[in-house]
């Protein structure tokens, strides 16, 4: 029987590109092969994607430096392709990219997919046998383009043999949309608990950074420009928060979010209006940042406005850990979240904004409870459970795949 010790593990990308299923995926990996028990590599579909108004290329990538970084061979089938919400642009793969690809499964034990949506080439016909593992971040199968067929295809095929979801409400979604219970596992998203954690000094510093007095209230959006984060609801409500509160600052932070995305800028001239020359100064438009546990222990307040698709926000985890308070709407497992440690708000921007304000003013009130939370996010717990899954998933089909894995 195989063990944890010198299981060799494939992860494919779909690319590499600001979002959290990556972060968290990319973590998982690194602290697998911290003890050196496992040994992993990553093949990406794409090396540059086009998204979000903004270029991203896989050898800028934060994950892809901490991947390589941390030893992990990080190879790429070369494509250049734009993306519109993680659908795969094409899903036909020549000759040359099949035999990168069937090397790179050759030495694999198991194959891990990030999301869905490389099952698109995991699915060709030629391929070596290895058992797969998909890793599942949302709680709408149903908007995944043809994502969800091919996953459903290939547990057909009895290629996949389990799936580990994020959240309670990613296990429900993909039960609903057919998918078998018995292939759903959750584990829920975690942190660096060393990394993510209340600093006084790194907040001062990121407020001087940015020119925002120590005691003025902060209110952090972390998300990528995407029709599912609902930005406009966020801007709204952050017109009517920086009208009420004279002295507070919106950070925005994340693909997209940039003073060069005009689409960004058309929604900040339809929510602020005739108030965007006196309350947009007060605005921080930061891009993709790698200090993220900076900005959220700068921040009061961390928010989340999206519609759908969420399954356990990254951002409310890490901005938690930080000591910034969430507040956001009821999508996936994100009330489950903060229960205890924030607010759920309707999609309406004025509670949004009361609810910040609420935030603001609780906020020290909710420090012990954030304090008390904390090893329920833990990283470590993490990525055990994934350790687990894998032995579990390789002892139990070494025997039939054994003539293939020897």
């Amino acid at each position: 029987m195989r063990t944890r010790r010198g299981l060799r593990v494939l992860s494919v990308y779909e690319g590499f590109f600001s979002g959290g299923a990556r972060i968290v995926h990319s973590d998982v990996l690194l602290g697998l092969v911290e003890g050196g028990q496992q040994w992993h590599r990553v093949l990406s579909l794409h090396d540059e994607v086009h998204r979000e108004a903004t270029t991203q290329r896989m050898e800028d990538d934060a994950c892809y430096r901490s991947l390589t970084a941390g030893g992990i061979d990080v190879t790429s089938l070369g494509r250049s392709a734009g993306l519109v919400d993680g659908t795969v642009a094409a899903s036909v793969f020549t000759g040359p990219e099949l035999a990168d690809t069937a090397r790179a499964m050759a030495g694999a034990d198991v194959i891990l997919s990030l999301k869905e949506q490389p099952l698109a080439l995991l699915n060709q016909a030629g391929l070596p046998r290895r058992p797969v593992v998909v890793c599942l971040h949302r709680s709408d199968p149903e908007n995944q383009g043809p994502a969800l067929d091919e996953l459903k295809a290939a547990i057909d095929e009895g290629k996949v043999v389990a799936c580990v979801c994020c959240a309670d409400s990613t296990r429900d979604a993909y039960e609903a949309a057919g998918i078998p219970a018995d292939l759903l596992h959750v584990i829920p998203n975690g942190v660096d608990l060393l990394r993510f954690r209340p600093d006084p000094a790194a907040r001062l510093a990121f407020r001087t950074s940015l020119g925002i007095p120590a005691t003025a209230p902060v209110v952090v959006f972390a998300a990528r420009y995407a029709s599912m984060k609902n930005v406009s609801l966020f801007l709204r409500a952050a017109r009517a928060w920086l009208a009420r509160e004279g002295g507070g600052h919106v950070v925005m932070c994340g693909a997209g979010m940039t003073d060069t995305n005009s689409a960004l800028w058309a929604d900040m001239e339809f929510a602020f209006g005739a108030d965007r020359a006196a309350l947009g100064d007060r605005v921080h438009l930061l891009g993709v940042r790698q200090d993220m546990e900076s900005v959220y222990a700068g921040s009061d307040v961390v928010a989340l406005t999206s519609s759908s698709g969420e399954a356990a926000p990254l951002c409310l985890i890490e901005g938690m850990m930080c000591g910034a308070v969430p507040v956001t709407t009821d999508v996936g497992d994100s009330a489950s979240i903060v229960a205890g440690h924030g607010f759920v708000t309707p999609f309406d921007p004025d509670a949004i904004a009361f609810a910040w304000s609420a935030a603001v003013t609780d906020r020290a009130a909710l420090s012990d409870a954030l304090a008390a939370g904390r090893e329920r996010f833990s990283r470590t717990r993490m990525i055990a459970a994934y350790a687990d899954l894998l032995d579990h998933v390789v002892n139990d089909v070494h025997d039939e795949l054994s003539p293939e894995l020897g």
